[in-house]
């Protein structure tokens, strides 16, 4: 009986909680943390604003100077932004720019569009008065700490740090933050029949793009990537192709991923690999991407996946991608939208079919190339993968469908 699609995705995370939930941390400049997920809760070092600021351009007063009538008030000294300003005499409004420090004694700010003259007085020419209306004490003020207060949680571990969070560690002062160490992965590509791009390409022989296909993905997810090259059908040689880059204490590896090999054919390399370790290979209910591997290999987490390159991708972003979400809090998960089908389509009762898209400004998804797993040229054409439930064997034109955005 096949393994449903998210029967082997939570196989998945519960393979990988212990290694990665235990990643240790890592210092790193602010900018070089992006899309990384915080180690440790960070608390506010310090509160923001630091101190009672303009809100406006305007005038500093005290709201007492002034009756509900409003009233004539001498100008102090100006207050830009940047300066510590002295305190606020009564009687008195201080020109103020906006985000500049509030006078003591100041509890209030005026815009300077209410202000008669509705000018800054030109500070040369000698003591000036302006008339303003009344202003209740908090107006325009924005008063320290109204954002988040020293000791404060500013942000929790396990947060995605995207420019809203690193913006907020700045202003805080941050120049560094503790963030996980990211997942390295060993990725291995196998087949007798495969290349390097760049090799001759004799007959029966074929690119490899899965290994750049993988790669990329797991760059983008994140990820530290070994490659390990690619390994020919003996058995005897991918095993000593993973132990040579799992032995070293200074090169381990947190997860092994390969491809191609784990069917039920002949010549099955990985899956003859793996006859002493604790690895099960199994039917997913999923197309493309059906056969998969799960397990250890001398201790470390395994998956192997497919050798199509549709089939590979598919594997990756139904089950690798989405467990590294839910452990690390990072990649972000792909955005999940509901579109309209702009052409019918059939998929194998029991399956949940994973087709390939593009969704278009007008809200429909059309399908780019068929449901076999070889067609790079369609993958490259989609910006999305459309979902189609294992119980779903017809759809019509319009209907409607879930769609993960890559």
């Amino acid at each position: 009986m096949p393994r449903s699609v998210a029967a082997h995705r939570q196989e998945v995370v519960e393979l990988l909680t212990g290694v990665l939930a235990g990643k240790d941390k890592i210092a790193l400049p602010l900018l070089d943390a992006l899309g990384r997920a915080l180690a440790v809760d960070v608390y506010a070092p310090l509160s923001l604003p630091p101190f009672a600021n303009s809100q406006m351009d305007g005038f500093a007063v005290r709201s007492a100077d002034i009756p509900d009538g409003g009233a004539e008030l001498r100008v102090a000294e100006p207050v830009p932004a940047g300066a510590a300003p002295a305190a606020l005499k009564p009687g008195f409004a201080a020109p103020i720019m906006t985000g500049a420090m509030m006078p003591a004694g100041a509890d209030a700010v005026v815009p300077i569009e209410k202000a008669s003259p509705n000018t800054f007085p030109d500070p040369d020419a000698g003591q000036a008065v302006v008339e303003l209306p009344a202003a209740p004490p908090g107006t325009y003020v924005r008063d320290s700490g109204s954002d988040i207060r020293k000791g404060t949680l500013a942000l929790a571990a396990g947060t995605r740090m995207g420019p809203a969070q690193l913006g907020l560690l700045a202003a805080l002062g941050m120049r560094t933050v503790d963030v996980r160490r990211p997942c390295r992965v060993l990725l291995v590509t196998t087949g007798d029949e495969v290349v390097e791009p760049g090799e001759e390409l004799t007959a029966g022989k074929i690119f490899d793009s899965n290994g750049t296909l993988l790669e990329a993905s797991m760059l983008q997810a994140g990820l530290d990537v070994v490659r390990a090259g690619i390994s020919d059908d003996h058995p005897s040689g991918l095993l000593r192709v993973l132990r040579r880059h799992i032995g070293p204490a200074d090169s381990m590896v947190d997860l092994i991923v390969t491809t191609g090999g784990v069917s039920k054919g002949a010549y099955e390399v990985v899956r003859q690999a793996m006859e002493d370790q604790p690895v099960d290979f199994l039917p997913v209910a999923m197309q493309p991407g059906g056969p998969q591997g799960l397990g250890t290999f001398d201790g470390v987490p395994f998956l192997g996946f497919p050798g199509n390159p549709v089939s590979c991708l598919v594997s990756f972003e139904m089950f690798l991608r989405p467990a590294l979400s839910q452990i690390l809090g990072t990649p972000a998960p792909r955005p999940v939208l509901r579109a309209r089908l702009a052409e019918p389509l059939t998929s194998p009762e029991g399956k949940h079919q994973v087709r390939r898209g593009t969704l278009d400004p007008d809200g429909k998804v059309r399908m780019e190339g068929g449901a076999g797993s070889h067609l790079v040229h369609a993958l490259a054409r989609a910006n999305a993968l459309v979902q189609i439930p294992g119980d779903v064997t017809e759809l019509a034109e319009g209907d409607e469908v879930e769609v993960w955005m890559l």
